[in-house]
């Protein structure tokens, strides 16, 4: 192959490669970055809007593991993170639920959630400024008030 035409043909394959999402964002919780959940997006070829997810549990140094999540869909995301008990949590992404344990690293898809939260909104993964990361609810979100209070 002559080198112009591959230094042309890498050159137009840039932009294309560019527009693939391959990132993650972690929830740390309560302020310890050895124990957090993070999500995972991976897509794999341009042309298709089909996104790998994957949701990573970790408490390190006891245990850290990755598990395949339903595929998203490119450039929008949205999964709401709940406390659902001690180092339990719920997560809510479209129609699907999963809960997450950082005791154990376990992980599993809750195929019968109950109509309401099982707890506190602690924030949700989204898409901020063309960036994947986790925004924390804010302090004055009903959800915030009703964990706050006790209830």
């Amino acid at each position: 192959m002559h080198p112009i035409f591959r230094k042309t043909v890498l050159i137009l394959a840039v932009p294309l490669l560019a527009a693939c999402e391959y990132e993650g964002a972690a929830y740390i919780v309560n302020g310890n970055k050895d124990e957090n959940i993070s999500l995972i997006r991976e897509q794999r070829w341009f042309w298709s809007s089909e996104v790998e997810q994957a949701i990573v549990v970790a408490r390190l140094p006891e245990c850290q593991r990755r598990h395949e999540i339903r595929p998203g869909t490119a450039g929008s995301v949205k999964m709401e993170v709940f406390e659902a008990g001690t180092r339990l949590w719920a997560l809510k992404q479209g129609r699907h639920w999963y809960l997450a344990s950082t005791e154990a690293c376990q992980f599993q898809r809750w195929p019968d959630p109950p109509e309401e939260p099982p707890g506190a909104l602690v924030g949700t993964f989204s898409r901020k400024n063309d960036l994947l990361e986790f925004l924390p609810a804010e302090e004055g979100s009903p959800a915030r008030r009703i964990r706050d209070s006790g209830e």
